[in-house]
């Protein structure tokens, strides 16, 4: 039942990055091309993100809720310095994401509709992590 639910609210997800467009690489850097044909629609993507999940983060937070429906624990981050591994990886982050126009999860989504480019995408993060552990680890 649980990866019946995974694999539903997942693709979901798939198909809401579809239907936005988030998975374009060029919808995604004209987001970021503030300078010049600027495309204000990831804006209200992340907008309609903030607002499906700021409540049910609230209740988290607040300890209203406590277990997810398959009464796993939920344990938020507790970190909430601003340090130089947070800003590096945010950077090295946003780089990749402008340079590519493709973050993790429409990665997946392009690969499952047969772009193969975003395998590239993939290997380079997947690289990314691992060279992150070898040397920050």
């Amino acid at each position: 039942m649980r990866k019946a639910l995974a694999f539903l609210w997942g693709g979901i997800f798939a198909l809401g990055l579809i239907i936005s467009d988030m998975v374009n690489p060029q919808t995604v850097q004209s987001f970021l091309d503030i300078f010049g044909q600027w495309n204000a629609r990831l804006a209200f993507v992340m907008i309609g993100a903030i607002l499906v999940a700021i409540i049910p983060f609230q209740l988290v937070k607040h300890r209203k809720i406590k277990h997810t429906w398959f009464n796993e624990e939920i344990r938020l981050p507790t970190q909430q310095k601003i340090d130089s591994r947070l800003l590096l990886g945010a950077t090295l982050f946003g780089i990749g994401w402008g340079i590519s126009g493709v973050c993790p999860a429409p990665a997946v989504a392009l690969i499952s509709l047969g772009y193969t480019q975003a395998i590239y995408f993939m290997v380079a993060m997947f690289l990314g992590m691992w060279l992150y552990h070898k040397v920050v680890k």
